[in-house]
């Protein structure tokens, strides 16, 4: 059962103009802060080093997989947290999801061949999907709604450190030492942020129902479509394997997993319905144009500017500054700055910096042009993110927090995943029927500028009132 003395943080006798560091909410910020800097460190480290693995592994067809696999394995992750949340509160989820996270970094970082480091990264990302959702339900139960734009800007705001130190540490291990020590290296980070939320998460114990004679309960349903989803994300990334029948099998990869999708999200979702089914989609599309053209920006400099991966790290750093110092921004506007604004803002920002690496790459400009656009893409995402994020917390009832936080959370990793799927199999085909060159790259950066454009096009559907 909650504490009762001192006050428990989103309580009627916890302050709401304290700030998310008053006495009441410190120990909970600071845990929740030091998990968002662990998986930003990994993130970040992990792009910065694939190329490097990839190559020394053999494993250039999987290079997509290794990204896009533990955001597919994250759906599992993310239904089971919420329907766990739901059920118990975010304590039970987010020890769990530590654990498994940690077990995943353990695997990758003694893997040997290809195969086993996919392996630690669908463990690892498992881990990492319920982490997400549990944090949200952890700030719903936690925060009052006026603090919430706050604690979201301090978590992109926990970016900054590992995006200043993160993409150059990697690239400086894996070159000086070795890049299993990137993976095992992380690991570290886990044990002061467990000694931080062993005491914060105390007064959250109990569950949405507190007092209830029994708990809601296991949707087993909603976990075998999640289990589905997640098997035709990998099958669609395995299908450029099957030269013959790869086309086939990916179209059939697709159309599962979006059918797979709709118990997983509000329902309206896939057509953009006014309200938090278009707030759900508008976080997918935005997570399939950024990260699906992230993940090669590096493997392009490597590749046809050469630069070693310590530098080519750099471009995740800026976009990650900039993504942190715009969250800061729209914190500190708040109701000055509107939601549906914010999210138009940020798209077209997006869009424009996939679009300027797409221009890069066509047009062999130097590679200056397209990292200084990822810094406004890292800026469209820090100013359309907390708001989602927001809106969603808004739209969202007690009883459905747990879910709606899964629904943003799946939005995401499969949004994610999808695209990076997608662009695995363009730039499988672009090598193959062109060899090295620019072709495979153009054709990644065209396929998420279209995707940015969908993105652009739903934003201004976020507004309304439709709660769920």
């Amino acid at each position: 059962m909650p504490q009762i003395d001192p006050p428990v943080p989103g309580t009627d006798t916890a302050p709401d103009t304290g700030g998310i560091f008053h006495r009441s909410y410190l120990l909970v910020t600071l845990g929740a802060l030091a998990l968002v800097f662990l998986a930003a460190f990994e993130s970040l480290a992990v792009t910065t080093i694939m190329p490097l693995v990839s190559r020394e592994l053999d494993g250039a067809s999987l290079y997509a997989l290794a990204f896009a696999g533990p955001l597919a394995t994250g759906v599992i992750g993310m239904v089971a947290a919420g329907n766990w949340s739901d059920r118990r509160g975010p304590v039970g989820p987010l020890y769990a999801s530590v654990a498994l996270f940690v077990l995943g970094l353990l695997i990758a970082g003694s893997a040997g061949t290809m195969a086993m480091l996919l392996a630690g990264r669908l463990v690892q990302g498992l881990g990492g999907g319920a982490v997400t959702v549990a944090l949200y339900v952890v700030v719903a139960r936690v925060y009052p709604p006026v603090l919430h734009p706050k604690i979201f800007a301090a978590f992109a705001a926990a970016w900054v450190i590992p995006s200043l130190v993160g993409p150059f540490a990697a690239g400086l291990v894996a070159q000086l030492a070795s890049w299993h020590w990137v993976f095992l290296g992380v690991v570290g980070l886990v044990v002061p942020a467990l000694l931080m939320i062993v005491p914060a998460l105390r007064g959250l114990s109990g569950g949405a129902e507190d007092g209830a004679a029994s708990p809601r309960p296991w949707d087993y349903g909603r976990l075998a479509w999640a289990g589905l989803a997640a098997l035709a994300v990998l099958g669609l990334n395995l299908s450029v394997e099957l030269p013959a029948a790869g086309w086939v099998l990916a179209a059939a990869a697709v159309v599962v997993a979006l059918v797979a999708v709709r118990p997983l999200v509000p329902s309206g979702t896939l057509t953009a319905r006014r309200g938090l089914p278009a707030v759900i989609l508008a976080r997918g599309l935005a997570s399939a144009a950024f990260f699906g053209a992230e993940v090669y920006l590096p493997y392009l400099l490597v590749e046809r500017y050469v630069f070693s991966p310590t530098f080519a790290g750099l471009t995740l750093t800026g976009g990650a500054l900039a993504w942190a110092a715009a969250s800061a921004i729209q914190g500190r506007l708040g109701a000055r700055l509107d939601h549906r604004r914010a999210i138009r803002i940020g798209s077209a920002l997006v869009l424009g910096a996939v679009l300027l690496a797409l221009a890069t790459t066509l047009l062999a400009w130097p590679a200056a042009v397209a990292i200084t656009g990822w810094i406004f893409a890292g800026g469209g995402m820090g100013l359309m993110y907390p708001r989602l994020s927001v809106m969603t917390l808004a739209l969202s009832t007690k009883d459905t927090e747990g879910f709606n936080s899964s629904a943003m959370s799946i939005s995401d990793s499969l949004g994610g995943a999808l695209a990076l799927a997608a662009t695995g199999i363009v730039f499988a085909a672009f090598t193959t029927a062109a060899g090295t060159g620019v072709a495979p790259f153009a054709g990644v950066f065209a396929l998420t500028a279209a995707i940015g454009v969908a993105g652009v096009a739903v934003a201004p559907r976020v507004s309304g009132s439709g709660r769920a």
